[in-house]
């Protein structure tokens, strides 16, 4: 089968090898679209990251058709559309033409959506559905969010308004992105362009002088320290990056802030496969019903290393403009 792969000098190419031959458990998927993220390129840059990866082919999101099933699999047929977060779960990487994954963390694709709809979700969905399930917000609770124009913060919004959680103020760095959201309904005066100056007083004068109940920051570093400034005593900061730096520690330490971690890892380190399942199945219902509009796309290319290069290229340049990057399969 087609790929794109690691070589020996931990450079990505293209390249071809065997399709893998789902074990009892397992269902074969030919994979129809994927869905790039972050840790896509940080796993080439980072050393953290870098102990993340289990095959030598990327990619952690899809969506496709199963085209083979192992001898203990009941729940789906063959022909059935699909999609999972397959992260460090299946035989490989999603930069390929098939992948063989548990069906334990596989989920029918909503139907009223395409392929490409579908393999936008699971990274970002999953991430939003575990911060909103853990915090059970109230209504008047103050929020900021950082990075809100991204795939976690954008598909995050669409789930707090879809549960008529509108309190909270978000940061955007460009005017592309501002109009992004007001187009999914923020209003004007909830959305700081962080590149402004005096960014720590205009973030408590948009939240009517007040600091904030909770901080969801999906950037990291400087803006860690941020999130941590306006955050009140003995609120709450969730940690979705990694990346709070020593000073936005001691200032969390000194408020007594509580902090939460989101890691959709530490299933797979568990094994607690039924977390993906379940998540996907219900982020599923929402998008069938209707309550939850999914996240906008952008198609970059077919497989090809030409397309996963420009793919990282504009995740680590931040370009992405509010869209999940995409490539087909077929």
């Amino acid at each position: 089968m087609k790929v794109v792969i690691l070589n020996q000098n931990f450079e990505l190419e293209d390249g071809f090898t065997e399709k893998p031959k789902p074990k009892n458990n397992e269902v074969l998927i030919q994979i129809k679209a994927s869905g790039f993220n972050p840790i896509d390129y940080q796993m080439l840059e980072n050393e953290l990251e870098r102990k993340l990866i289990s095959s030598p082919i990327l990619g952690r999101e899809l969506s496709g058709i199963v085209v083979e099933k192992g001898s203990n699999v009941t729940e789906f047929n063959i022909g059935d559309e699909v999609f999972c977060g397959s992260g460090s779960m299946g035989s490989n990487g999603t930069y390929a033409e098939y992948i063989s994954v548990p069906d334990t963390i596989v989920s029918l694709k909503p139907k009223n959506i395409s392929f490409e709809q579908a393999a936008a979700i699971p990274s970002a969905g999953l991430t939003s559905l575990q911060i909103f399930k853990r915090l059970q917000l109230q209504p008047e609770q103050t929020i900021l969010i950082t990075g809100a124009s991204g795939g976690v913060g954008s598909f995050l919004l669409r789930i707090l308004r879809a549960h008529h959680i509108h309190n909270f103020i978000v940061t955007v760095g460009s005017e592309e992105n501002k109009q992004m959201l007001l187009k999914i309904g923020l209003k004007d005066h909830q959305i700081i362009n962080y590149r402004h100056e005096n960014l720590v007083q205009n973030l408590l004068k948009a939240n009517n002088n007040q600091p904030f109940d909770v901080g969801i920051d999906l950037v990291g570093n400087y803006m860690a320290e941020v999130t941590a400034e306006v955050l009140k005593l003995n609120g709450t900061y969730v940690d979705v990056t990694a990346l709070v730096t020593k000073d936005a520690h001691e200032i969390l330490f000194n408020k007594g802030t509580l902090i939460m971690n989101i890691s959709n890892y530490a299933y797979s380190m568990i094994k607690k496969y039924d977390y993906y399942k379940n998540s996907l199945e219900e982020i599923s219902r929402m998008i069938e019903n209707g309550n939850l509009i999914p996240s906008q796309y952008k198609t970059i290319g077919n497989l090809s290393l030409k397309t996963v290069l420009q793919a990282h290229d504009l995740l680590k340049n931040n370009k992405t403009q509010g869209h999940k990057l995409i490539m087909k399969h077929s």
